[in-house]
């Protein structure tokens, strides 16, 4: 472990922090926003919070067993994986590099939500508010002039979306 400037469970946290997301392989846990903390428990037991994107997420079996395998790497023998769902995670969580990356990675960052309250949901492919206000942006050229292909893509957090100006189509995080 490295001592010094760095706290214990600082260090703990970045090591787990930098697993990367099994699902969007261009993110890191900490970018996506899932890991809550990392408590020493212990010289070698350490307890790590994390947050499912959604509940029933798929990949939080796969996001837990890197964590445990990333820290016994780092000399930790105990590792105990604890799912938090209060507070619920949010794409606000993810940081401003995680946005970075996903628009680089050729994928529409979530916008942020400019409240806190519950998110709106719906059913059919009319253009809301907040697109209008804030559009969805090609991740490849920039254009606001985008459409909405499919509600879901690859995963159940993203939408298939195409530029009307490039004609490329592309995912977007959805907002949660």
């Amino acid at each position: 472990m490295v001592t010094g400037t760095t706290t214990p469970e600082a260090e703990l946290l970045r090591v787990a922090g930098s697993v990367p997301d099994p699902e969007l392989p261009v993110l890191t846990l900490q970018e996506l926003g899932v890991l809550r903390a990392v408590h020493l428990r212990d010289a070698d037991a350490v307890e790590v919070e994390l947050t499912p994107t959604y509940t029933g997420c798929p990949a939080l079996e796969a996001m837990s067993v890197d964590i445990e395998r990333a820290l016994h790497e780092h000399g930790i023998r105990d590792v105990t994986v604890r799912t938090v769902l209060t507070p619920a995670w949010s794409t606000d969580d993810i940081t401003p590099e995680g946005r970075r990356k996903l628009r680089e990675f050729g994928i529409a960052p979530p916008r942020v939500r400019r409240d806190s309250g519950p998110v709106a949901l719906e059913l059919g492919p009319t253009r809301t508010l907040t697109e209008e206000t804030d559009p969805v942006r090609c991740p490849h050229c920039g254009s606001a002039d985008t459409e909405l292909l499919s509600r879901f893509s690859s995963t159940a957090c993203k939408a298939l979306r195409r530029c009307l100006a490039c004609r490329e189509p592309f995912d977007h995080f959805k907002e949660l």
